[in-house]
């Protein structure tokens, strides 16, 4: 029986994933922090605007970690934590508590999760746009 690795993300690939993230905020006017974790949870890297407010680093942190350990976009589940949701009792089953505010996306590659990035300081559909056209760019 053989298997194929996949290649983890890589430093450069977090690297990559910020620039993007960033650049797409800036086109937009909006100031924002960025964190990118590899796919065992671990700080990746992390770049927060002079500018932003400094909860956006804390904001895009568990965004990323909510994105990574649901294996979904959090944008996808703010339905699923509400009363009678199927996610209602998660957030605070869990160490760290998770953020269910759009912003962080999973970052896959040849179909397995290898990270997740979470922007936080712009609306939370404008942060979910910059995510996903930093994880479109890395693919």
């Amino acid at each position: 029986m053989s298997t194929t690795a996949v290649a983890p993300l890589t430093i450069e690939d977090a690297e990559s994933l910020i620039t993007a993230a960033h650049r797409a905020a800036e086109a937009a006017g909006v100031t924002v922090s960025v964190t990118v974790l590899d796919a065992g949870g671990h700080l990746l890297a992390f770049r927060r605007d002079d500018r932003a407010v400094l909860i956006s680093g804390e904001t895009s942190t568990r965004k990323a970690y909510t994105a990574l350990q649901l294996n979904a976009p959090t944008a996808d589940l703010v339905d699923a934590v509400q009363p009678g949701g199927l996610f209602h009792t998660l957030p605070t089953a869990l160490d760290r508590p998770l953020l269910f505010i759009a912003g962080g996306v999973p970052v896959h590659r040849e179909g397995r999760l290898i990270g997740a990035i979470g922007v936080g300081g712009g609306a939370p559909d404008q942060d979910h746009g910059f995510a996903s056209a930093a994880v479109q760019a890395l693919a």
